[in-house]
């Protein structure tokens, strides 16, 4: 008999990871359906609003892909996909061309390779383990992540960090910073004496500064919308800062642009580039932009004199080291394995706790009963040691009637695997009665 206040475990919520990338989607839908930063918290609100189902929910968007992990009580792909579609005006087709979607298990197996950088377009790149880890802190921050995003962003964190540490993966620099520099020592062989101009001032400015002045580059001018963290940056590559409004003043001045400032609308336009070759008498201007949208006009491509690469053009500037980097994946891909299982293993320990809490709280609850029963027969002057032993056989009566039925059932019913399970989870030992039953139970006094 199931006591009032036991309440069965709460059915386990589904993972879900939904979401485009480079491989899936070309560079003009990925800068379409990407979110810009400063609108990630009102999105996570309006998700959560928007699709009841949907309990948990956190956005990665990043220059290379757009994803969403929700944790949800059933099946919501379909409604998440026509929320992005209206959130971010994209045609539903083309996200439906574009998409994946992995659940459970299998989200969790990707949402740790994409921290590892085995996702990335530049394999092993390590901008993206903390990409994630800020992506699941905002969701936090706004209040979308609860205990199952929580989990899958701890063990996702955790195995990445494994991988990262443990393989070579991250060993041979393949990130999209190094990529433009090797380009760009490609094109420029005097490469030391050139002026670089860094549109932005954000994490990857900063390591493509650091390739930079490892390939001697000393003439760094950075130029960002906010001239005091343009300043910052500058102070630690030695560099120049500007604002950003002043650049189509001295752009003429520079031989590379690298642009990542995490702009919804381009910030360099044809008509200004075209003015600065002009200036510059027609000598070649390098120009990489890796931001997602482009912080680059695409028709600047088209000028004389400027060779302009995307985000998109750089991949085959890392083979050689990607060759290396594959062969440490092997390993990696099974330290994620591993983190995968005892992600889901975490899972299972989840789900089970309601039902701990519900068992501990139905046998306080019978004790409670049994010991108010007893004081009450002490208080009307009932023999104490008579009062004891009725307290005793009343609460092993009632604590073991449940398992009890379900022995009895399970005989009955020729059920030995939930025999089998009952008898390892007390620790019983084989054997069996006069009548026929288990000889620890034979002697269970009848209740009272």
């Amino acid at each position: 008999m199931r006591h009032p206040n036991f309440r069965v475990a709460k059915r386990f919520m589904s993972i879900l990871a939904y979401g485009l990338n480079y491989r899936t989607a070309p560079l003009e839908l990925r800068e379409r359906v990407a979110f810009p930063e400063d609108s990630l918290g009102n999105a996570l609100r309006e998700l959560t609003l928007d699709i009841p189902q949907i309990q948990e929910a956190a956005i990665v968007s990043t220059c290379n892909r757009t994803e969403l992990y929700c944790a949800a009580n059933n099946d919501c792909a379909d409604d998440l996909e026509s929320w992005l579609s209206q959130r971010r005006d994209v045609h539903l087709n083309e996200l439906q061309g574009a998409s994946y979607q992995y659940w459970d298990h299998d989200a969790a197996r990707h949402s740790i390779r994409v921290a590892a950088g085995l996702d990335s377009q530049m394999l092993g790149e390590p901008q993206i383990m903390g990409q994630i880890k800020s992506a699941f802190a905002l969701a936090k921050e706004h209040g979308t992540s609860g205990p199952e995003l929580n989990l899958l962003s701890r063990m996702t964190l955790q195995t990445a960090k494994q991988v990262r540490t443990q393989t070579d993966i991250g060993r041979n620099p393949i990130s999209v910073a190094y990529a433009a520099v090797s380009l760009a020592a490609q094109l420029f062989s005097d490469l030391p004496g050139k002026r670089a101009l860094l549109l932005g001032a954000g994490e990857t400015v900063a390591l493509v500064g650091e390739h930079l002045r490892s390939r001697g580059v000393t003439d760094l001018t950075i130029a960002n919308r906010t001239l005091a963290n343009a300043q910052t940056l500058a102070a630690t590559l030695g560099a120049d800062a500007i604002q950003l409004s002043d650049v189509a003043n001295v752009l003429w001045e520079f031989d590379m642009v690298i642009a990542s400032t995490g702009s919804t609308l381009p910030v360099l336009g044809k008509g200004t580039v075209e003015q600065a070759i002009r200036e510059r008498k027609r000598r070649p201007m390098f120009m990489v932009d890796i931001a997602v949208p482009r912080d680059i006009e695409a028709g600047v491509g088209e000028l004389p004199d400027v060779y302009l690469y995307t985000i998109d053009d750089l991949t085959q500037i890392v083979e050689v080291n990607k060759t290396r980097r594959l062969q440490a994946a092997t390993g990696a891909e099974n330290l994620v394995d591993l983190g995968a299982e005892a992600y889901q293993r975490e899972r299972r320990v989840q789900q089970g706790q309601g039902l701990l809490q519900g068992f501990r709280q139905q046998a306080e609850q019978l004790r409670d009963d049994e010991l108010d029963r007893a004081m009450k027969s002490l208080a009307n002057g009932a023999d104490p040691k008579d009062t004891l032993l009725k307290l005793a056989n009343g609460l092993t009566n009632k604590l073991i009637h449940p398992t009890t039925a379900a022995i009895r059932n399970a005989s009955a019913e020729g059920r030995t695997d939930r025999l089998d399970f009952i008898q390892e989870a007390y620790g019983l030992k084989h054997g069996t009665a006069k009548d026929g039953t288990s000889d620890n139970h034979s002697n269970e006094r009848k209740e009272s």
